[in-house]
């Protein structure tokens, strides 16, 4: 910027400010590097000329091009760091309307329903606003929060003075009222207070215990779902309210009992947003139910049951089947009662949509893994929610079991080979990425039961193996102490008998009858190939190529000494298996 024109702004000469802020602020609209600026303390000189010009009430009309230029300025982290800039931030609060002042004449209720009550005092009182002033207003509010946004992001010392002066409970309070605000200034909001909670525990904590604001977002996030029609400037505000909701549930400081209720609420609603936003027909419903799923992977298990509900017709179905049978003497009545279908999604009683969301997401991210390449930071969360869905609740696990592993049918291709989300699962536990590894086979193990040989069945041992030597289970023993009901829930198909003795339990699946390799030798020359293969096994042991092992009595595997200990381990490996069966 010419040295004249920043002295024009210096003096607040009212016929030059908007010309000079309009191409400032188009030419450097994107600007990242601020080295230019920075020589002949441009920078500093710049932004007190125009927080003069916003300090100044008659300059009014002027504000909103002044913020703009603030916030392209806030992008400069090494000016903010090197410059003392709390009087500046104290304006942007003021011009916010989240400044100390805003909230110390009236403090912010336990509850919405007292809020709502306290408003309508207020309301009765308030003076009226015209709509050009009030609009001019919400653009001036929207400017000043995206400036904070940015000083939020960039300065820890920012983050501690936007506590020091209450923002937190003054963008609750605006977020919680019942007036309705522009989407902008919604949004906004919602971004800054992400933010905070996001970088400053300190946030969390005065949110979540102090204002009780789980209470006020969660029945502001049911009051949104409770509009006929979501822009998408709604469905961005939905966004950026379950990501503040993550940050605050991500460690929970209440008392259990207390944190178990709003838990409970909070699965309800999301519950609510699963069924209306799970067709995923665009990307900013899917982005929805993408965060939804974030948050409730923050949700204790006990509470996932909210995810499902006793079908409609359960109890009237219920009753006709009595009625059915009692009059079973009857043909005529028993003709008559034809009990009512029940909903389509109903499984054991329960509607299960919510669970099929999950599972379509699930299908949709993979689908997309494989034709991009992409990170499986998606399918994390995702794969923790059924996991918590599937060991919290016996009717979650058995629909979750008939999806991804149903019935066995094809027996003729490996396990991880495949579309089917089992295929895809049995992929997973072969990575290298841990948590998807485990992730991965927690899932597929609780919906076996916990029970060795049933995932054997499904998976193969080859692909189980990680998770068997990480359990002490690789002698195939049975976990002590499961709880799980005593109905085996697993019933073979037709074609999976037929084939069951050829299938190899190692890889899984079929394999053609093979010729016996000692068919036709003497004994001495197994005893000799015996002998060569010893050789070889000691070869490579003591090229730390490979480390021989025995499976101890904990069912983990120990390094060998000698590879003559096989021998001594043999009679007891063979006296167990005779017992399985």
């Amino acid at each position: 910027m010419e040295a004249e024109k920043l002295k024009q702004l210096e003096r607040k000469e009212t016929e030059h400010i908007a010309d000079i802020l309009n191409e400032f602020n188009k030419k450097y609209a994107d600007l990242l590097s601020f080295d230019s600026f920075r020589a002949d303390n441009l920078w500093h000189d710049l932004w007190l000329a125009i927080f003069g010009i916003l300090d100044d009430t008659t300059l009014a009309p002027l504000h909103s091009l002044c913020l703009n230029t603030v916030r392209i300025l806030t992008r400069d982290e090494f000016s903010l760091q090197t410059n003392y800039i709390e009087q500046e931030l104290n304006t942007l609060l003021t011009l916010a309307r989240i400044d100390g002042n805003t909230v110390s004449t009236i403090n912010l209720p336990a509850t919405p329903d007292e809020l709502l009550e306290q408003e309508k005092l207020a309301t009765a009182s308030a003076t009226h606003v015209s709509e050009s002033e009030a609009a001019s207003s919400h653009d001036i509010i929207a400017e000043a929060l995206k400036c904070l946004c940015n000083l939020v992001y960039q300065s820890a010392d920012c983050r501690r003075q936007c506590l020091r002066q209450h923002c937190v409970d003054a963008i609750l309070k605006r977020v919680a009222s019942s007036m309705r605000h522009p989407c902008a200034l919604e949004y906004y909001d919602m971004k800054l207070l992400f933010l905070l909670t996001a970088l400053e525990p300190k946030a969390r904590t005065r949110l979540q215990i102090d204002l009780n604001g789980l209470t006020y977002m969660t029945k502001w996030l049911d009051d949104k779902l409770a509009e006929p029609a979501c822009s998408d400037e709604q469905l961005n505000i939905i966004c950026e309210l379950l990501k503040v909701m993550f940050n605050v549930t991500s460690s929970p400081d209440k008392s259990p009992n207390e944190y178990e209720i709003q838990s409970l609420h909070l699965t309800g609603v999301l519950r609510e947003l699963l069924l209306r936003f799970g067709h995923l027909k665009t990307e900013r419903e899917r982005a929805v139910v993408t965060h939804a799923i974030n948050l409730l992977t923050n949700i204790s298990g006990s509470c996932l049951i909210e995810l499902t509900l006793k079908c409609s017709n359960s109890d009237q179905q219920l009753e006709q089947e009595s009625e059915h049978v009692d009059a079973a003497s009857a043909p005529v009545a028993a003709n008559s009662s034809q009990p009512t279908k029940c909903c389509a999604l109903c499984f054991e009683k329960r509607n299960v949509r919510c669970l099929e969301v999950l599972l379509n997401y699930l299908r949709q991210v993979l689908a997309q893994q494989e034709a991009e390449a992409s990170s499986h930071e998606l399918l994390s969360p995702v794969l923790t929610v059924l996991v918590k869905c599937a060991r919290s609740d016996r009717t979650m696990r058995h629909y979750l079991r008939a999806e991804i592993l149903p019935p066995l049918r094809d027996v003729h291709h490996r396990p991880e080979i495949g579309h089917e989300l089992r295929n895809y699962l049995c992929r997973f536990l072969t990575l290298p990425a841990m948590i998807l590894r485990d992730l991965s086979a927690e899932l597929l193990f609780v919906l076996c039961k916990e029970d060795v040989n049933r995932m054997i069945k499904y998976t193969g041992y080859g692909n189980a193996a990680g998770l068997f030597a990480r359990l002490g289970l690789l002698d195939c023993r049975r976990m002590e102490s499961t709880e799980y009901s005593s109905d085996s829930e697993d019933s073979d198909t037709e074609e999976y008998k037929k084939l069951q003795q050829h299938i190899n339990p190692v890889s899984g699946c079929y394999e053609m009858p093979k010729h016996n390799p000692f068919e036709g030798m003497s004994e001495e020359q197994k005893e000799y190939e015996a002998v060569q293969l010893v050789s070889l096994i000691d070869k490579l042991q003591k090229g730390n190529i490979l480390q021989p092992a025995y499976i101890d009595k904990d069912g983990k595997p120990q390094p060998l000494e000698h590879i003559l200990q096989l021998q001594e381990e043999l009679p007891q490996q063979q006296l167990e298996q005779k017992r399985k069966f």
